[in-house]
């Protein structure tokens, strides 16, 4: 029976990763260190329902806490490795950078460090679509120059993915980084736009549309998302024998058995449209409060999907608006509104 360390499990896609891997009857055991970023009582309501589930175990830690992270992940003794734990969040790292550096970088080394010493037969790692930075070249694809991130939050994820990328070629250890986009859905971050949409619109306050609705993002639905890393699991990459053995588009290392995969939808919406589906969901209008752009942000977010599609057979298919209505669904149910 294939056992699987998830960190982040009382996050957003963690919570909905172990529970797609538990009801195929894997064993799973989550690390959560349950910061109060968003709303800890829906954290521990996420880990409260997987619990209920045979076959779940969990930890709550921090990332930085290498002791408890090392002694989770020694007993678990994993065969396979999801680190998705994180301090999330564009704006946040304007903020507060340095709990940056202390997660993704320092967490992610402590994580990278298990699985050596495990051997486990695939790391498998988050990164985000916010390393492509200032490209402009659309849709983005993983064999694209990633060099300009424009938030602090983007240089972390980029310095793992570099990290990533040397210990799988010191150690051969299967690893891969996936790049997700624009993630939403039932269960999800309270700190992201659609949440606070709802929320405001619910409520009948304003909502802040930035670039005046002119942004676009590939709005990934997190069922979508999470079968898409369950597919990739099965698709550990192997060190190639020479460079000219590397398909063309593959973000394949030419030295280390590694890859990055963008998970996305590869079609992108505008925002003002995706405020519309909300509208439609919730029945009611969107008071519209349109400002500039923030800072750090950047105008569009789109992502050339192939690779997964060729690696998995699988493409994520939910539309826009049957994900957000699925999400609509979940919000008034939980909050009783």
């Amino acid at each position: 029976m294939t056992r699987v360390f998830i960190t982040g499990t009382a996050g957003f896609i963690g919570y909905h990763l172990a529970d797609l891997l538990l009801d195929e009857g894997m064993i799973v055991h989550g690390l959560d260190g349950m910061t109060d970023y968003y709303d800890v009582s829906l954290k521990q309501r996420r880990h409260q329902m997987l619990l209920q589930k045979p076959g779940f175990t969990a930890t709550e830690a921090m990332l930085e806490d290498q002791a408890a992270v090392d002694a989770a992940i020694d007993a678990c003794a994993p065969d396979i490795i999801v680190h998705l734990a994180a301090q999330a969040g564009v704006r946040y790292s304007l903020e507060n950078p340095r709990a940056y550096i202390d997660a993704n970088i320092v967490g992610t080394f402590t994580v990278m460090e298990a699985a050596k010493r495990h051997a486990v037969r695939h790391l498998l790692m988050a990164s985000t679509s916010s390393v492509y930075g200032a490209n402009t070249e659309m849709p983005y694809a993983e064999t694209m120059k990633a060099d300009s991130p424009m938030t602090i939050y983007a240089a972390t994820k980029k310095a793992t993915e570099a990290m990533g990328h040397a210990h799988a070629h010191l150690w051969n250890l299967p690893t891969t980084m996936f790049r997700f986009f624009t993630v939403y859905g039932p269960w999800g971050r309270p700190d992201m736009a659609y949440f606070k949409f709802v929320e405001a619109i619910l409520a009948g306050r304003p909502i802040d549309i930035y670039n005046h609705g002119e942004m676009y993002r590939d709005f990934t639905y997190v069922g979508d998302l999470v079968r898409g890393i369950r597919l990739l699991m099965d698709a550990a990459p192997v060190r190639p024998d020479s460079p000219e053995t590397i398909a063309p588009g593959d973000s394949l290392s030419p030295v280390a058995p590694y890859r990055i995969v963008n998970i996305g939808n590869s079609d992108k919406v505008r925002l003002l449209d995706f405020v519309a589906a909300i509208e439609e969901a919730l029945e009611r209008p969107a008071i519209r409060n349109m400002m500039e752009m923030q800072k750090g942000d950047v105008p569009a977010t789109w992502a050339d999907a192939r690779l997964l599609e060729r690696l998995t057979g699988y493409r994520p298919q939910t539309s826009v608006r049957d994900g957000i209505a699925q999400f609509v669904r979940w919000y008034r149910s939980y909050y009783q509104v």
